[in-house]
């Protein structure tokens, strides 16, 4: 997949860029493209020494705001950040259908299937089961879909696609957790939009944050308008 690579801000220790929907952040299949190989070449190309270190993730087919570092001592101080749970992000998701609430927080334990590459939601009795807890609120909605600001309280495998899916509202273009795209096509609608975290050298906290650019965001582009 060819790209324009997009920097939002850059320094000595951190690089923070937009991941499109599509590109893996990391991957050891030879011949694919990764955000971290289009990074190190993007470095290399400028004379720099091609250090990427992946400090956090994103899915795939997510888009998304993310920070890497560009040394090792920002790398160690970064993923610190991430497994204090210190690094803040939020994420935007459109619904197939609308939560019947407006705003809540959603707690249940999933148990990972590898074999699949999917989550279900299990029981807590089940000891390889993980809690995981998520909060949202409602932005805005059409007659059928809404769009959500999610918060995560903790971080697990495709998190916020089975618990909005098993809350009955899955979101659109997810078709491995229930929703059908109604015979077309759709981008999965998630996007990491807002990302902050304490600068590895000054320790000044720092924010960024993103529009959504997948076209099944489309139907709410006046919400970001009209922000």
């Amino acid at each position: 997949m060819n790209m324009e690579l997009q920097v939002i801000y850059e320094d000595d220790s951190v690089l923070v860029v937009y991941k499109p929907a599509g590109i893996a952040t990391q991957t050891g299949r030879v011949g694919q493209k990764d955000m971290e190989s289009i990074l190190r070449n993007y470095l290399a190309a400028k004379g720099e020494a091609p250090y990427i270190g992946v400090v956090h993730r994103l899915d795939q087919p997510v888009e998304g705001v993310m920070v890497f570092a560009k040394n090792p001592k920002a790398a160690a101080a970064l993923s610190a950040q991430v497994q204090s749970r210190a690094i803040g992000k939020n994420y935007y998701a459109v619904t197939e259908q609308i939560p019947e609430s407006t705003e809540g927080t959603l707690t249940d334990y999933l148990l990972f299937q590898r074999k699949k590459n999917m989550s279900i939601v299990t029981g807590a009795e089940n000891k390889d089961a993980k809690k995981a807890e998520l909060s949202y609120v409602m932005l805005a909605q059409t007659s059928c879909h809404a769009l959500l600001d999610v918060g995560l309280k903790t971080g697990r495998h495709h998190q916020i696609r089975v618990q909005m899916a098993h809350m009955g509202s899955p979101l659109i273009g997810d078709g491995k957790y229930g929703h059908t795209a109604n015979g077309r096509t759709a981008n999965l609608a998630l996007c990491s939009y807002r990302i902050a975290f304490d600068h590895p050298v000054s320790g000044r906290r720092e924010e960024f944050q993103i529009v959504p650019k997948g076209k099944s965001f489309e139907e709410f582009r006046e919400f970001w308008l009209n922000s």
